[in-house]
């Protein structure tokens, strides 16, 4: 049987990080995405089930002392999860699934699992850029981009955990830089 693989991006808000997932899942749509639990509010473009299971703090934390997270966060004062049972499905049928996930949850997950896993920290190559980026979106208070913002260089600081630090600066290079890397890990595994 095919052993699956966990692919995971790590990224500040605003590096880029879900355009290359996007990008990756329009070349490969067998690949899966992992849809994290948020008690946050959805933004304008995002849909429940696609993007994010918008649920209430409640749910949350049932789900909490349920074992149904296999990490979960509180980011921004809004809490994060990522389901377990989704990611055990994929690797036990062979498939891949994509993570787009905070630092923290990250290095969780792949200290749990960590030979089905590759992982890619998604920097940029001007803090500039992405503080365009963020305030282009027009999703956020003032207050929210200052707290993303302030948690650049924590973020930046663990970027040497993960297997592979890509600097996303043309988008095609980029997806196919990644692409070659997943495969050939893929075909590693297998």
């Amino acid at each position: 049987m095919k052993q699956g693989l966990l692919v995971i991006f790590v990224s500040f808000s605003g590096g880029g990080k879900s355009t290359i997932v996007r990008a990756l899942r329009e070349k490969h749509p067998q690949w899966l995405f992992s849809v994290s639990c948020t008690t946050r509010l959805p933004r304008n473009n995002e849909t429940h089930g696609v993007h994010y299971t918008f649920i209430d703090t409640d749910t949350f934390r049932k789900m909490i002392a349920d074992g149904a997270f296999i990490e979960h966060e509180q980011v921004h004062g809004d809490l994060y999860g990522t389901p377990k049972a989704p990611l055990d499905a994929a690797l036990t049928n062979g498939e891949v699934m994509i993570l787009d996930i905070d630092v923290k949850g990250a290095l969780r997950i792949m200290r749990a699992y960590p030979d089905v896993t590759v992982s890619f920290f998604i920097d940029v190559p001007d803090m500039s850029v992405l503080e365009q980026r963020l305030r282009a979106r027009g999703t956020e208070s003032e207050e929210h981009i200052r707290k993303r913002l302030s948690r650049i260089p924590e973020e930046r600081s663990e970027k040497e955990k993960f297997d592979h630090v890509i600097i996303n600066d043309t988008l095609d290079l980029t997806v196919r830089e990644i692409e070659t890397i997943i495969v050939n890990k893929l075909e590693a595994i297998q």
